[in-house]
C-alpha cells in the first residue's frame, strides 16, 4: 500500500486546500492599522507568490466579503463584523476582571497584560495600557514566544517537560535552554510571581503572577510591564504584591475564557 492510500494520509488534494487555506490567512495578516489597504502587487511582493495566483485567492476572499476593492487596493470586507462581533462576545472578559485591570493600571502607571497559553506561545488576551508616555505595548492577539519573559515563567509552572522542550528549541538558544526554563521557572514557583529584566527586548522589564483555576492549576498570567528604568527592586516587589492580590480575586470568582476554562 502506497502512503498516499494508507488510512489517515493526506491526500494531494487536501494538501492543496491546506496550501490554499494559508495563502488565503498570509493575504489577509498583510492588511493591519498601519496599513488596511493592500495591493496586488504588494500582495505579490510579501508572499512570493505567482500574480495569478494571488488574484485567484483575492477574488475568492472578495466574493466571500472578507476583502473590499477600493480603488487604492483591497481593504477588509464587510464580512468579517460578523466575525469580528463573535470574536469580541467570546473572548470579552466578564466586567469585574476588566475593572481590575483598569483599576491595577491606574494605580501602578504600567502597561497590564493578561496571557494564556496557546501551544508554544503566550497570546495577550486583554491589555490596559500605561497612561505614561514611555510604556510597553502588545497588541490583544499578539502571540509571543515562551522561552522568556515574567509572563512565560508564570504560565509554565505546570507545563510537562515535553513542552518546555518545545519551547527551548524554538528559542535562539536551542534544547539547553530547558535548564535555564527549569530554574526560572521554579523561582517563581518558590516566590509566587516571577519578574524579568531585558531577556527578550533590551530596557523591557516586567513582573507577572499566576492566575490559578479552580483545582489549583495555572490558566493564565497577569503582569506589569514597562522601561527597565522604572522597574527598581523596591517597584518590582510592590508590583509584585498587588498584581498578586489581584490575582488571588481573579481566581477567586473563577477564571473562566475560551482559551482555558476554569479548572
Amino acid at each position: 500500500m502506497s502512503p498516499a492510500n494508507e488510512p489517515g494520509a493526506e491526500s494531494p488534494a487536501d494538501a492543496q486546500g491546506v496550501r490554499s487555506v494559508q495563502r488565503a490567512v498570509d493575504i489577509m495578516s498583510l492588511l493591519s492599522e498601519e496599513r488596511p489597504v493592500v495591493t496586488v502587487r504588494e500582495i505579490v511582493a510579501a508572499t512570493g507568490l505567482a500574480k495569478t495566483t494571488v488574484i485567484r485567492l483575492v477574488q475568492t476572499l472578495e466574493q466571500n466579503g472578507l476583502l473590499w476593492a477600493t480603488p487604492n487596493g483591497y481593504q477588509p470586507g464587510p464580512g468579517l463584523w460578523r466575525w469580528a462581533h463573535l470574536a469580541r462576545s467570546s473572548w470579552e472578559l466578564p466586567p469585574e476582571t476588566r475593572k481590575a485591570m483598569r483599576d491595577l493600571g491606574a494605580r501602578r502607571r504600567e502597561t497590564v497584560n493578561l496571557y494564556m497559553l496557546r501551544d508554544i506561545y503566550r497570546v495577550c488576551v486583554a491589555q490596559q495600557e500605561s497612561p505614561q508616555p514611555l510604556r510597553h505595548v502588545v497588541h490583544v492577539g499578539d502571540e509571543l514566544p515562551l522561552w522568556a519573559g515574567a509572563s512565560s515563567k508564570a504560565l509554565l509552572r505546570d507545563a510537562p517537560d515535553s513542552l518546555l522542550t518545545r519551547i527551548a528549541v524554538s528559542s535562539p538558544y536551542g534544547e539547553g535552554h530547558v535548564r535555564r526554563l527549569r530554574e526560572w521557572i521554579t523561582e517563581a514557583a518558590h516566590r509566587g510571581w516571577a519578574v524579568s529584566h531585558g531577556e527578550r527586548d533590551d530596557g523591557l522589564s516586567a513582573v507577572a503572577v499566576p492566575i490559578l483555576g479552580r483545582t489549583g492549576k495555572v490558566v493564565a498570567a497577569l503582569s506589569l510591564s514597562g522601561p527597565t528604568v522604572r522597574f527598581t527592586d523596591d517597584q518590582v516587589e510592590l508590583f509584585a504584591a498587588d498584581l498578586q492580590q489581584v490575582a488571588k480575586e481573579m481566581s477567586e470568582r473563577g477564571f473562566d475564557h475560551p482559551f482555558g476554562p476554569a479548572r
